[in-house]
């Protein structure tokens, strides 16, 4: 076969893959001059089309958040939050305790059908009381759930401190999906070594990053979310309550919300006006953080209580970290 059949060969093996080529002959006689590469179908397999015009390749976007990262566990576990080595650990087994009302409500299975319940929120009265570190260590808790796979989005865009635990460096994210109507919320979901978990970055840094939380695109964006992946469990790390307006936003579009209070610390009265905030939110539960002493001979105490209204005292296990 000569090279002008290999070429027609080739054009009619390129049109049956969809690719644009010309049809006439003097496109021929420029596959006769370049002899096209017969290395060229793998760039076909990878989703790169080469494009006879110009004697070039179309190549991907490279404008798009890393696919995938590599968490250090040892790193990970030196941070304090568990691993797949550690999750048999007094912390892995308080927080066994703590997801199973949230996939009790994910799965239908509580006491009332809760719409977004796959839309978890982890925040906290006021900054430093440990809501990151929770928002962390429960997703990788709930990774480890053989039915389960879950996302983690850093929606606190102020102050973000996913790439801090988790060991990345800060990329495009929750931000620039808001921003960018071309931007799909996939082309940023970070993929990692643990086989069921991925993270969604903050994003780069806005001036108006709280108007973008609280906008109609980000409402857009969470109707979808809650849409596009409804066996996924989505936990969001979000800001305070009593010092930004966007967690009450998101609040609002949540399934469950979990506020974390640190022992001895917060008080009584902003522990209040925090749950009162979350009025719209079907189930709330509020958790106990570095609690000292031991409640009840297994390491966690008693919190504040969680139950599908507000005000709902039934008792909860409290969260030590």
């Amino acid at each position: 076969m000569d090279i002008i059949e290999q070429a027609a060969k080739r054009l009619a093996e390129l049109r049956q893959s969809g690719v644009e080529v010309p049809g006439n002959s003097a496109a021929v006689s420029e596959v006769k001059a370049t002899a096209l590469p017969q290395s060229s179908d793998s760039s076909l397999e990878s989703g790169i089309s080469p494009a006879l015009s110009g004697h070039q390749a179309l190549h991907a976007p490279t404008d798009v958040a890393s696919y995938r990262i590599d968490i250090d566990m040892v790193a990970l576990a030196g941070r304090g939050i568990i691993t797949p080595d550690t999750s048999r650990s007094q912390l892995g087994s308080e927080l066994r305790v703590l997801k199973r009302p949230l996939l009790q409500n994910v799965l239908g299975k509580g006491a009332a059908q809760i719409k977004n319940a796959n839309l978890i929120m982890i925040t906290s009265a006021m900054p430093g009381e440990g809501k990151s570190y929770l928002a962390a260590n429960l997703a990788m808790s709930l990774a480890m759930e053989l039915d389960h796979t879950v996302l983690l989005v850093d929606a606190d865009v102020e102050r973000p401190s996913l790439p801090t635990v988790f060991g990345f460096e800060p990329e495009k994210g929750l931000l620039d999906v808001l921003l960018d109507s071309q931007l799909d919320l996939g082309q940023v979901i970070l993929r990692t070594n643990i086989e069921k978990l991925s993270i969604v970055p903050s994003g780069t840094h806005h001036p108006r990053a709280t108007e973008l939380l609280a906008s109609a695109a980000m409402n857009k964006l969470l109707a979808e979310m809650a849409q596009r992946y409804p066996d996924r469990i989505i936990i969001f790390d979000s800001p305070p309550l009593l010092v930004t307006t966007e967690a009450r936003a998101l609040a609002g579009h949540m399934g469950q919300v979990i506020v974390v209070i640190k022992a001895d610390s917060t008080s009584h009265a902003e522990v209040k006006h925090a749950v009162a905030a979350l009025e719209v939110c079907p189930v709330k539960m509020v958790v106990l953080n570095q609690t000292s002493g031991h409640f009840d001979g297994h390491g966690y105490g008693y919190g504040y209580g969680y139950g599908a209204k507000a005000g709902d005292q039934s008792q909860g296990r409290g969260y030590r970290g």
